[in-house]
């Protein structure tokens, strides 16, 4: 056994040791007494940047007004500074990415500089299909599938349409009024497990969405034997008011956006009947089927468990929720109005059971009504009257999340039947901002977006001319 006098040596020796090696927190090296200041010029005050720090042992910070970062690790880091917009002006750095050294013990400076521009978009047709209605592709894929409301969809592969489409089912479509087979959606695991889904009317005109799979010999190709009804909704009377969109949401549940069931101001008050799929956006889990069940009812569904309520329902009060897209944690839905309104509900993903009015209301305005109960209903976001210059029926797109235009990036876009242009706002702390109209040549009544596996956006034309979305200048 060591002696008092060697137990205290042998102390001091490991602390000297420990000291020697950065200290006694377990050998990990502390941050540092480096900074690095970051200086931000010529950007309009109140115009948040976008600047990304990158350094050692995986640093990483996001700033939107210049500062100094103090207590970093001596090295190497880069500052990239995005593009911002506001409007349709744009500020860019002079030099986009730049690089410093920081030392222990002191500070390192960065400059970045902006100028302005007005960011000009144009459309780039890529595609003429006669009733082509809807554009998307699986998350990261190059190609784009193009559904034509007969029954078909077709793949465009590098720019060119391939001859055999993907998919085959006119003999099974009712196209007629407004139906036809309305959209796609990939499953989230598509890669894996190859299946799409599919939106259509019958000959009966009921609605009808359909899981296929893809054929294991040809990814061009859609299985023709593999095919599951996952629910069909009976659509008597009018051919109009469909809805029209299937998607999934990133919860991973299926949503799709049924209509009214037609005819002027809901005359079978279909969007206020909680017994009715008509006038809703329902919510299904098509992970989970047991046995028979092609989908089960997602627990957090607002009506699950409830008698006298469909538990498939997650919104209710819609008049044709023609197209509908997910941002992140939002869900926003382009209802399409009666004859005075258009209307844009933005809520976030979780927040089930919301009630949008129709046809108490029609977007914010009573319906039919000089006065009404609007107790317990949703109000739009957005919203905006008929006429010459804005049109008389939304056409709802997409948040741009692509890279091309990395600028536009949080801007919801959209447009009119009738007004054939193309316009976005920003949805931002609850409220709208950046109401932005964008000049681009007539193409004819927009019928549709499209968004494909990397973002970019795509315009659909009456004509059955697809055009992409780029910036201006763009071959």
């Amino acid at each position: 056994m060591p002696t008092p006098h060697l137990r205290t040596v042998l102390a001091a020796l490991a602390m000297l040791l420990l000291s020697a090696c950065g200290g006694s927190d377990g050998g990990k090296r502390p941050a540092g007494n480096g900074a690095l200041t970051v200086n931000l010029a010529n950007l309009p005050a109140g115009l948040p940047a976008a600047v990304h720090i990158g350094g050692p042992a995986s640093y990483a910070k996001t700033i939107g007004s210049g500062q100094t970062l103090s207590g970093l690790a001596p090295g190497s880091y880069t500052v990239s500074a995005d593009s911002i917009l506001s409007g349709n002006m744009s500020w860019s750095a002079a030099a986009p990415v730049q690089s410093a050294t920081v030392a222990d013990g002191a500070t390192a400076v960065v400059n970045v500089s902006y100028s302005s521009s007005i960011l000009a978009l144009a459309v780039r047709e890529v595609a003429s299909v006669s009733g082509a209605v809807f554009l998307t592709a699986p998350a990261g894929d190059a190609r784009q599938f193009i559904v034509e409301r007969s029954g078909r969809i077709l793949v465009m592969q590098d720019g060119a349409l391939l001859g055999t489409p993907f998919l085959d089912i006119r003999n099974r479509v009712g196209a007629s009024g407004e139906g036809g087979l309305l959209s796609l959606a990939f499953h989230p695991q598509y890669a894996s497990n190859g299946w799409f889904f599919i939106y259509y009317t019958g000959a009966g005109n009921d609605i009808v969405v359909e899981r296929h799979s893809v054929s294991a010999a040809n990814r061009n190709l859609a299985e023709a034997s593999a095919v599951l009804e996952i629910i069909r909704i009976p659509h008597p009377g009018a051919t109009n008011h469909y809805g029209g969109l299937v998607s999934f949401g990133p919860d991973g549940f299926l949503y799709l956006g049924t209509g009214d069931g037609g005819g002027t101001g809901d005359p079978n008050g279909n969007a206020q009947d909680f017994n009715n799929l008509l006038g809703k956006m329902l919510r299904l889990d098509v992970a989970n089927a047991r046995g028979a069940q092609p989908y089960v009812i997602p627990a957090t569904n607002p009506f699950a468990g409830q008698s006298g309520r469909r538990a498939e329902i997650w919104a209710s009060g819609l008049r044709n929720p023609w197209r509908y897209a997910f941002d992140a944690d939002h869900l926003y839905i382009a209802d399409v109005g009666q004859s005075r309104r258009e209307e844009v509900d933005i809520a976030a993903v979780s927040q089930g059971g919301l009630n949008y009015g129709w046809n108490i209301m029609e977007a914010s305005l009573c319906y039919n009504a000089a006065i009404c109960n609007k107790s317990g209903l949703t109000m739009p976001a957005f919203e905006y009257d008929h006429g010459s210059v804005n049109g008389c029926s939304i056409t709802g797109g997409y948040v741009y999340r692509g890279k091309a235009i990395a600028e536009l990036a949080g801007r919801y876009f959209y447009s009119d039947y009738c007004g054939g242009y193309l316009k976005s706002f920003l949805y931002k702390d609850n409220s709208i901002t950046e109401q932005t109209s964008w000049t681009i040549p007539d193409i004819d009544g927009v019928q549709s977006f499209g968004q494909d596996g990397n973002g970019e956006l795509y315009l659909i034309a009456a004509s059955g001319k697809v055009y992409r979305i780029v910036r201006a200048g763009t071959p």
